[in-house]
């Protein structure tokens, strides 16, 4: 949907440009869920020039032979080292590159913020046939994984004293807008009828929080409206608080994100480029934005890690409630 607004500014602009080919360029916008028919009507009648779709509901379109791929001349993969990794998407992210659509017949662009390893990459991609064999590596910042304008905190404190110290950050930093992470229910958890750490911390800071901003909720169990309604209410313009899983570590654009707050610390230290990604997206600022880490002592030596591998500094601050 982000995506497509885009997408769809962009050709209209085109469409104005008196120096520009005066031609019209439609987007569709391919959801999951059950628009098939919709889209089959659509698409006969008028074929897009540019389709902006999951892997899931265009190799459903593509199986289906309701969209046909012979018309294919740019494909461009985001997120792809994603994408690669997920067991659910490889395949038919697979079948996509190669049995529906030839890579000698069209430009393929795989883009993400972290391609490790892009040597072995590019070799798989050619080995492979997901792209034509000239392929061209553009590494926008190779020194600095992470964007300068960043600044990096933590605070070590127990772990019953995790939701405290955060209403205290909250009160101290007065963002403009925040996302606070939280580690995934394990399925052990969910099973057992236990309250997500989402849904503890929406409702103490419901609770005890009295700032100007709205308190908001996104994550992996919410169906597709209701995911929907809540990036709409971020979207309103008014000061946030978005407590979400990495659900929107990824791809989410909200520039007006002005404080990143891990309170669980993410997995790898790819998932922290990508959470630290979400701040600092407005072009042309010179303000800082901050990440602040709540973590055991036990955990300082994951972050020291991230810190080693992403090359940036993570200071310590001291708080009056860390106990």
């Amino acid at each position: 949907m982000q995506i497509t607004k885009v997408a769809r500014m962009l050709a209209a602009a085109r469409h104005m440009d008196p120096e520009l080919e005066q031609k019209s360029y439609t987007v569709m916008a391919l959801l999951d869920g059950g628009m098939l028919r919709r889209h089959k009507s659509w698409l006969k009648a008028e074929p897009p020039a540019i389709v902006v779709a999951t892997i899931g509901s265009l190799s459903q379109l593509l199986e289906k032979q309701i969209f046909k791929p012979d018309s294919l001349r740019v494909l461009v993969v985001d997120e792809v080292d994603f994408l690669f990794k997920s067991s659910k998407q490889v395949s038919s992210l697979r079948k996509l590159l190669t049995s529906y659509s030839s890579c000698n017949n069209r430009q393929t662009v795989f883009a993400s913020a972290s391609i490790l390893q892009h040597r072995r990459f590019i070799h798989d991609c050619i080995q492979q046939k997901w792209t034509k064999g000239d392929v061209v590596h553009v590494h926008v910042n190779r020194i600095m994984p992470m964007p300068a304008c960043l600044y990096h905190r933590f605070v070590i404190c127990g772990r019953k004293a995790k939701h405290q110290v955060l209403l205290s950050l909250l009160q101290s930093d007065l963002p403009e807008s925040g996302i606070i992470f939280v580690g995934e229910q394990s399925e052990k958890s969910k099973k057992s009828g236990q309250a997500s750490s989402t849904t503890v911390l929406i409702d103490f800071l419901r609770a005890s929080y009295e700032g100007p901003l709205d308190i908001l909720l996104l994550e992996e169990d919410m169906n597709f409206n209701s995911r929907a309604a809540s990036l709409t209410d971020v979207r309103k313009g008014d000061g946030y608080l978005l407590v979400s899983t990495d659900i929107v570590a990824r791809g989410i654009d909200l520039p007006e994100t002005t404080h990143i707050y891990n309170f669980n610390l993410p997995k790898t230290a790819i998932d922290y480029l990508h959470r630290a990604g979400r701040t600092g997206r407005k072009p042309f600022s010179d303000k800082k934005y901050y990440v602040t880490n709540i973590i055991l002592s036990e955990e300082r030596f994951v972050l020291q890690r991230f810190e080693n591998e992403l090359m940036f500094h993570c200071e310590e601050l001291i708080m009056e409630t860390q106990g």
